[in-house]
This record gives structure tokens, C-alpha cells and sequence, in this order.
């Protein structure tokens, strides 16, 4: 532990640089929670915490993370009344946990009046990586984290089905016309220009691709990448497979108001049906035996912390 002194000496940069790891795993405070209904989302969530922590403690063993302190907490958002950090995966809930947060911090009374662009282009919520040293150390040691995920696959067909498959005016021609030019024989004309209309099998060569044409994104970035969940220590572990229960549990640990659920809503293309197991695999039909392993090896460390099946 360094002392607040040697803490306020070092630059966001340095801080964090080379820490052994993971940090110690605190016990979940349940001052809060209200009835007896809880017991089995309960003991999922410890078995979830327990799991991951051994996972870390067994992965970097012998191994220093270097990166800088502003870069892993870049994805989390501060909600500071009831003394909230969320690190946003995105396809896995992401747009109605921002929309509670707006709710639970009084921008807005209720999470269904919240529109699509107002949640992401809003600027409502603040960042963690937007307070000083002093800010950030303080939230990430007194404040209740959490993490939503999914099943990387999963979370993988989500992203391209709604970045690619529908309308879509920075997708298509940034990284729609890359993927085109680079992967596609015999482009035509239009879809050079256009960059729409990306098969799924596009997207994985340029997934897999070391020299990418373009850069990666956050919606089908690694949750390893996006959350550091081996250098963060999240006290609360939610999935997407079970989002509601485990979010108005949260609700409940952070002393949420009684009447604010987790919203059941689609947030988006609400006519298509939801990226299921079945819907996955009828996607990876598209690919080969290899680009399928290589897809599954690309999500490993995701996987393996969430304690996802191979599928």
C-alpha cells in the first residue's frame, strides 16, 4: 500500500504502473438489502467474486501489469450519490445501466424517458478518468464496482448485427469500407463507396487480422481490455444472461429507491430477435473450423475469467 502522500507525489501515469496482483477481495456490504428473495442471485455473486479473484491470483502470479492509471479506468462512470462505478461493456446492458445511473444520480426521473441518444451522446454521466489522482483513488477504494458481461460470442454477433446489419452512419463508412477494400475480391463500386453490407466471415478476417485496416472498438473489444478486471478489484460481477435479477440486487446493495428497477427494454432495433446461443450459431456456420477456434482463442481470457463455456 503506498502511503496518500506517495499517492499525491505521482503523476495519473505512473500510478498503477507495475502493481502485483490482484488486490485483496473485500466482502460485499448487504446493510442494505431488503428480504429474503436474494439468496440464490446471493450465492451466484460470491461464487462469481471467489471465482475470479483465485482466476487472477493464479494468471499473474508471477506477472506485473504495466499500464497507466487514466487508461484503466477510462470506461468507468462515476455515479457519486449512492457512491456507484460502473465499467460500461457495451452489448451487454450498457444503455440501460447508463440510463439507472442517470435515474440514481437525479438527471431524470425515470429510466424509460431516457432516449438512445441522450444516453450515449448526453455527456450526462462523468467519467473516472475525468477527476484528479486524489478523485480517482478515492472512488476505486470506497466506492461499490461493478461489471455487467456476456458471453463473448454472444456479445461478439450483437455488435456486428447492430453495427452492420442496420443503417448506420460512422460503421459503415469507417470501418464497413476498410473491412471491403481489404477483405472482399471483387468489390463493387458501391459497396466501396458505401462500405455497407459487411458479411460476418468480413468481419472476423478483420478481427483476426494483426494489420487491421482499422483500429478495434469498444463493442467488441475484450472485456479484459475494456474493465481490467484483475487490476480492478469489482465487488459486484452481473451477466447479461442473468441482467435483471442481478442488476435490482445491485440496486438494492447500493440503497437504490425502492420504486427504480433495471428497465427491461431493447434499447435498440426492439423488432429483431435477441442474439441468442441458437442465433450465434447459425453466424458461425459462416466460418471456417479455424477462423472459428481463432475467434474462440481472440475472447480466451474472457472466457476464462467469467467462467464462460467454450462454446
Amino acid at each position: 500500500q503506498l502511503s496518500d502522500q506517495q499517492n499525491m507525489n505521482e503523476s495519473p501515469l505512473s500510478w498503477f504502473r507495475g502493481v502485483y496482483l490482484p488486490p485483496a477481495l473485500h466482502p460485499l456490504n448487504k446493510t442494505l438489502v431488503k428480504g429474503g428473495k436474494w439468496k440464490d442471485v446471493d450465492s451466484a455473486q460470491e461464487k462469481r467474486r471467489s471465482f475470479l479473484h483465485d482466476f487472477c491470483k493464479k494468471y499473474n502470479s508471477r506477472k506485473k501489469l504495466r499500464t497507466h492509471l487514466v487508461h484503466l479506468v477510462s470506461r468507468i462512470y462515476v455515479e457519486d450519490r449512492h457512491k456507484v462505478l460502473y465499467c460500461e461493456v457495451p452489448k451487454a446492458g450498457c444503455s440501460n445501466w447508463k440510463r439507472v445511473l442517470m435515474v440514481l444520480n437525479g438527471l431524470a426521473t425515470s429510466a424509460r424517458n431516457i432516449s438512445h441518444d441522450d444516453v450515449h451522446y448526453g455527456k450526462h454521466l462523468r467519467k473516472l478518468d475525468s477527476y484528479d489522482l486524489k478523485g480517482i483513488y478515492t472512488r476505486l477504494n470506497t466506492y461499490t464496482k461493478t461489471i455487467f458481461v456476456r458471453d463473448p460470442m454472444e456479445r461478439l454477433v450483437s455488435a456486428f448485427r447492430d453495427k452492420f446489419e442496420h443503417p448506420n452512419s460512422y460503421y459503415h463508412p469507417v470501418f464497413g469500407k476498410a473491412i471491403i477494400k481489404k477483405y472482399r475480391h471483387n468489390a463493387n463500386e458501391e459497396a466501396l463507396k458505401t462500405g455497407s453490407g459487411v458479411k460476418f466471415k468480413e468481419f472476423i478476417q478483420y478481427l483476426l487480422d494483426s494489420h487491421r485496416p482499422v483500429g478495434m472498438d469498444i463493442h467488441w473489444e475484450q472485456v479484459s481490455k475494456l474493465c481490467y478486471p484483475c487490476l480492478i478489484n469489482y465487488d459486484f460481477i452481473g451477466k447479461f444472461e442473468t441482467l435483471e435479477e442481478d442488476a435490482n440486487y445491485f440496486l438494492q446493495l447500493v440503497g437504490a429507491p425502492a420504486e427504480l428497477k433495471f428497465p427491461k427494454f431493447k434499447d435498440r432495433h426492439s423488432s429483431d430477435e435477441r442474439t441468442s446461443a441458437e442465433v450465434v450459431r447459425q453466424y458461425l456456420k459462416e466460418l471456417s473450423e479455424e477462423e472459428r477456434q481463432l475467434t474462440y482463442d481472440f475472447y480466451y481470457l474472457d472466457y476464462l475469467m467469467f467462467n464462460y463455456t467454450s462454446p
